[in-house]
């Protein structure tokens, strides 16, 4: 795995995801440039603020009809994850449409916003990205606004009503948290997406 890259949204700490990488012993660069995209084995979309800043982001570096065309597996990252989808109640903006469903608030449960912490994550059984990690385990969530569990929903998590801790549709893999956060279940989940994601 020579050719790992890291998208530059132009909003997102990317440092923080290139050094959890470098911890695993993978070379991942942080790149905005197309040609570089195209030709990666595989790629992050790593995101952190609001989903109409970064797609502002992704527009102005004409990344938008490269990402959706791009066949390789491409793993998102809590606002990366959101981007995924069709469309944002955050800003009332169309996002990447790379599989259906959508990024809205979550519900007032009567819990602080953002969801913020260590929470336990449910996945589906013998998902490629969870192999090696302990079932209920806990990864580190930033958030707001969320994915309500779908048909592209591979784990979940619960912070008053359930919502989607991970989603996949065909190439694209998307993660609600910050598996560079968190710990020895998050390094592995990194790990999993560079060797076992074909």
């Amino acid at each position: 795995m020579n050719r790992l890259k890291i998208i530059n949204t132009g909003c997102a700490n990317l440092s923080s995801v290139k050094f959890a990488f470098d911890r695993l012993g993978y070379r991942a660069d942080i790149t905005d440039n197309i040609e570089k995209i195209k030709s990666a084995d595989k790629l992050i979309l790593p995101g952190v603020g609001t989903a109409k800043v970064a797609m502002q982001n992704l527009a102005n570096l004409g990344l938008i009809e490269v990402i959706q065309n791009l066949k390789q597996p491409v793993l998102g990252i809590c606002l990366g994850m959101q981007l995924m989808t069709e469309f944002s109640e955050e800003g009332n903006l169309e996002l990447l449409k790379l599989m259906s469903g959508k990024t809205e608030k979550l519900p007032d449960c009567h819990l602080p916003l953002p969801h913020m912490g260590w929470n336990k994550v449910h996945y589906s059984t013998d998902h490629p990205l969870f192999a090696e990690i302990e079932q209920d385990s806990y990864f580190y969530f930033v958030h707001s606004y969320g994915v309500l569990p779908n048909p592209h929903t591979i784990a979940t998590c619960d912070y008053g009503v359930p919502f989607s801790a991970a989603i996949q549709n065909n190439n694209f893999y998307g993660a609600q948290f910050h598996p560079e956060r968190s710990g020895k279940a998050g390094a592995q989940f990194l790990r999993n997406f560079v060797e076992n994601i074909k």
